[in-house]
């Protein structure tokens, strides 16, 4: 005679705390029966290990990933085998969404560092999404976020001198580690030298003369990956911030003590 499995709700919250759909499940205050429906459906995936693959462009798409641990890098891969890095992925993140319109990865996932998932099926997710209210309306929010995302990148690549592109990039990373609770002004790159100029649209060299001159200028300090802010608001002033908020953000960095 099996027995049932004892649903720790406390558990169900601890994992999904950092997770993307952690913002549909409590503040839209799901009772106990929605939250174990949505445990039931999260496959916890064993640990990819650095340099291995999530998935691959071209792979056939069943599941969406929310990173619980670790990071990683979405890239595409032109006819020559270049890569051109479309994102770096923190935890909360939810990924695979891209993949929805025409079923097949376009993209490939690999892990920058060791990363534990939780890997939600598409088709029992959209099928849950029919019987709690609201679940829908947060993955059409996400994938909303992600376009708004990928449009401030190509504008900064598009316009944005070499210095602006590096501040931006390191004062968006420091916005997404402080919304998960992490530190704001210190933090470890887990992406390669290479990988950030890529992202960038710029030389491997071109990077690391501008973190030296980040220092010199008392912007940053840069132990090989661990990089502290010493100077937000003047990292900020000099990013190219895009969107609607860019101005508040200039303001609010301005108030950081």
């Amino acid at each position: 005679m099996s027995r049932n499995r004892i649903v720790d709700l406390a558990e169900i919250r601890s994992n999904c705390k950092k997770c993307s759909l952690f913002q549909l499940c409590m503040p839209m205050g799901l009772d106990d029966n929605d939250l174990e429906k949505l445990d039931k459906i999260i496959k916890r995936r064993r640990p990819v290990e650095k340099g291995d693959y999530l998935y691959r462009m071209g792979d056939p798409f069943h599941s969406v990933y929310t990173i619980r641990a670790g990071s990683l890098k979405t890239y595409t891969t032109n006819q020559n085998g270049q890569e051109q890095i479309i994102a770096f992925h923190l935890p909360g993140d939810l990924i695979g969404l891209d993949a929805i319109q025409g079923e097949i990865h376009t993209c490939s996932a690999k892990a920058l560092e060791t990363i534990s998932v939780c890997e939600i099926p598409f088709d029992r997710l959209e099928s849950l999404s029919q019987k709690i209210p609201g679940l829908q309306h947060h993955l059409l929010k996400l994938m909303s976020e992600e376009l708004q995302l990928e449009h401030c990148h190509m504008t900064i690549l598009a316009r944005a001198p070499v210095e602006a592109r590096l501040a931006s990039f390191l004062t968006q990373l420091s916005e997404r580690f402080r919304a998960r609770g992490y530190s704001a002004t210190e933090f470890n790159l887990s992406m390669s030298r290479n990988d950030i100029a890529n992202s960038l649209g710029m030389a491997v060299e071109t990077i690391s003369r501008l973190l030296s001159q980040f220092q010199e200028h008392g912007l940053l300090q840069v132990e090989r990956k661990h990089v502290q802010i010493l100077d937000m608001p003047a990292l900020v002033e000099l990013s190219n911030r895009c969107g609607p908020n860019a101005q508040n953000t200039r303001d609010s960095s301005h108030g950081t003590a």
